[in-house]
């Protein structure tokens, strides 16, 4: 059975983007919260910087469903590619 690469990517695309955007608005309102998530993802996603500000949560999810979406792209044609080899035998 083969996974459709676009609902994939929509999906992975669509769950990293909102999980950063409630990150990071939880993290507005209460500091203590994701503090080490937000650190880790400005070392990665170049322009974000966990600075509490709406601009950084809005870079930050525009950076997550740009990454869900290639990832999950990704994980979707590997999968596909060697479920294909697999079934070749």
């Amino acid at each position: 059975m083969l996974i459709s690469a676009k609902a994939m990517a929509l999906t992975a695309g669509f769950f990293l983007g909102v999980s950063t955007c409630l990150i990071g608005c939880i993290n507005l309102i209460d500091p203590s919260y994701g503090g080490p998530y937000l650190t880790a993802i400005s070392s990665v996603y170049p322009g974000f910087e966990a600075s509490r500000t709406i601009g950084s949560v809005i870079v930050g999810t525009i950076y997550g469903l740009a990454d869900g979406t290639i990832a999950g792209f990704l994980f979707a044609w590997i999968y596909n590619t060697l479920a294909v080899w697999l079934e070749k035998g």
